[in-house]
């Protein structure tokens, strides 16, 4: 099968439609079908236009006959902010339905959010008392914003991701994250997560080994080195090549989003898109399983 972005959107379009069915509706349904939005969506994000507008002036020119109704530009960012619980949920169907969501392994970490750069503009925006200042020790920087926290497998496929404050702790976020759905850690014997140093707790520890779950991170100096340890190192720059695609192929920095549904929004509408790349790169047979190459043009 040939690999490019018309067959990746008509391929999505039939799963998200299959799976949403027909749902009942209370007054007009809209012209534009939810699978149709997220598609919309997932196109977008492929194709690097961040900008909302000039999106939707670009697509009946150069994918015309894809999408027969395109609404406004309030009108879709505002689909797009209602559409956020349903993201979450395609994210999850796509995922499962590849075989790489029986993987025993997992990848665990965060990276930065921006959200604003200047003081004042910190101070003014929808997202003060969501966002806060933190520091990347990777790059070396303060920002303000949030902190993605992503669980994937280490083909990229996410698992479950969490948007949060970047001054809450990567440990406790984690066990907010798997006990907000316990059926992630259910029936999955053997399973392992690798993480960082940020994950160094006995508490994390016990809470893990109670659900069957081993993790393995690298230990502080002045500790015992636990086995395998040495060979995490390779492992654990895969979490930092998931996120290398995030932003340097989807723009994950630059979502542009001012509130909190936003945000949310947009950082959902990439890992969508890249759930939908690897979904689709396993079902063609595609020797890398989370290039976008095919997509992006």
């Amino acid at each position: 099968m040939t690999t490019n972005l018309n067959t990746l959107l008509t391929a999505l379009y039939v799963k998200i439609d299959d799976h949403l069915g027909c749902r009942p509706r209370v007054g007009r349904p809209p012209r534009l079908s939810d699978a149709e939005l997220l598609t919309l969506a997932v196109a977008q994000a492929l194709l690097g236009i961040r900008s909302e507008a000039r999106w939707l002036r670009f697509v009946p020119t150069h994918l015309p006959g894809a999408f027969p109704y395109l609404p406004g530009q309030s009108g879709y960012n505002k689909r797009l902010r209602a559409a956020v619980p349903l993201i979450k949920r395609l994210i999850r169907v796509l995922a499962a339905d590849t075989d790489l969501w029986h993987d025993p392994v997992w990848v665990v970490d965060s990276t930065p959010v921006e959200c604003a750069r200047s003081r004042p503009t910190a101070l003014r925006s929808n997202l003060a008392g969501w966002a806060g200042y933190g520091y990347c020790a990777s790059h070396s920087r303060f920002f303000w914003g949030l902190r993605l926290h992503l669980i994937a497998t280490p083909a990229g496929l996410p698992i479950t991701w969490v948007l949060a404050d970047p001054k809450i702790d990567e440990r406790q976020v984690l066990i907010a994250a798997l006990d907000h759905d316990r059926t992630l850690t259910a029936d999955r014997t053997g399973l392992t997560i690798i993480g960082d140093k940020g994950y160094v707790s006995r508490e994390l520890d016990t809470y893990l080994a109670e659900r069957g779950v081993r993790l393995l991170r690298p230990s502080y100096r002045n500790h015992t080195p636990r086995p395998g340890e040495q060979l995490l190192k390779p492992i654990r720059q895969l979490i930092e090549s998931i996120f290398d695609t995030l932003k340097g192929q989807l723009d994950l920095e630059l979502h542009g989003g001012r509130s909190i549904d936003g945000v949310g929004a947009r950082i959902g509408q990439r890992l969508l898109a890249m759930t939908a790349a690897i979904w689709h790169n396993r079902a063609t047979g595609q020797p890398t399983t989370r290039s976008l190459t095919a997509y992006d043009h």
